[in-house]
């Protein structure tokens, strides 16, 4: 089959709520996915009601037993292009040649970390160096953790992440910290180590410390890193989509985009959607574009009557 009243391109918490509500819906539904989840390292996911702490491909694996139980059509591979071919439909190019056809679209691919290039940092993501602590700070609760400065967001980051733990320090670029911020650090009893991280030290296949470029070690459990988020939106873009300053997709308020027919749901739109936030996203694009298609369906009803057909 090369058409499709939905195709989603994304098959993760958003994409695989919204295909379910579709396939409830009796909608022809495709998932396109690459089969490489922004959570893949992580080996539990929290804060999802019902599956808390169920690990992230377990999820995946009953959401696509789910909604292929509806007759939704899965299928890994990647997508390369979008085309508009008429004012609601589009043509979806995949890698490899195929081409289906979809009156509406839902674009659910996730977002990038960019890490800050900190030795050793990447090949502990996910296990000890965190990035939620809504996520993950629990699993590390009062444990020696430490907060990597440097953002704008970071001082009061790490004042969030002050709620799991007596024991917490802040690595702040020298120089950077307002006489406010570092008073409410210590009016908190968070530490703060001023310098230049070089590396972290891991022993036994654990984070034990964070190394200054100086020669410091400071010891440690875990450490939170608030990455630079990028949307995964070379898709959306390559479509028309329209983009707000910091280069996120511009939306309504069920993720309709500045293109007609083309939703978005999840981290594609949404840098700090937890799972249970993108799988509510992705329903609730789904109700939007079943709702399109009503209209669309009434309107090709009527000019049939009105041809005598």
């Amino acid at each position: 089959m090369n058409n499709y009243d939905v195709v989603i391109i994304g098959g993760s918490a958003a994409g695989l709520s919204a295909a379910l509500v579709l396939s409830r819906a009796r909608r022809t539904v495709l998932v396109v996915d690459s089969g490489v989840p922004r959570n893949a390292p992580a080996s539990h996911m929290h804060g999802f009601l019902s599956a808390d702490g169920m690990p992230p491909a377990e999820l995946l694996a009953t959401g696509r037993a789910e909604v292929g139980g509806y007759g939704t059509e899965i299928l890994e591979g990647t997508v390369t292009e979008l085309v508009r071919c008429n004012r609601s439909g589009f043509q979806v190019l995949l890698a490899g040649g195929r081409r289906v056809s979809a009156r509406r679209l839902l674009v659910a691919t996730g977002l990038r970390d960019e890490l800050p290039d900190v030795e050793g940092l990447s090949e502990r993501w996910a296990r000890d160096v965190l990035h939620c602590p809504y996520c993950h700070g629990y699993e590390v609760r009062d444990q020696r953790l430490g907060v990597l400065g440097g953002s704008p967001d970071a001082v009061s980051y790490a004042q969030i992440v002050r709620q799991w733990t007596h024991d917490l320090v802040l690595f702040a670029p020298t120089g950077t910290l307002t006489p406010l911020e570092r008073s409410e650090l210590v009016a908190r009893a968070v530490g703060i180590v001023e310098g230049t991280v070089k590396r972290v030290v891991v022993e036994n296949d654990r984070l034990s410390g964070i190394e200054l470029d100086d020669g410091r070690i400071v010891l440690r459990d875990a450490l939170f890193v608030p990455p630079r988020f990028i949307p995964n939106s070379d898709l959306l873009t390559g479509v028309g989509c329209q983009t707000d300053e910091a280069g996120w997709p511009v939306k309504d308020g069920t993720g309709h985009t500045t293109v007609p027919g083309l939703w978005v749901a999840g981290n594609v739109a949404n840098p700090r959607a937890q799972v249970i936030t993108a799988a509510g996203e992705g329903s609730a694009a789904a109700l939007a574009i079943n709702a399109d298609l009503v209209e669309a369906d009434i309107q090709d009803a009527v000019r049939a009557v009105n041809r005598g057909f």
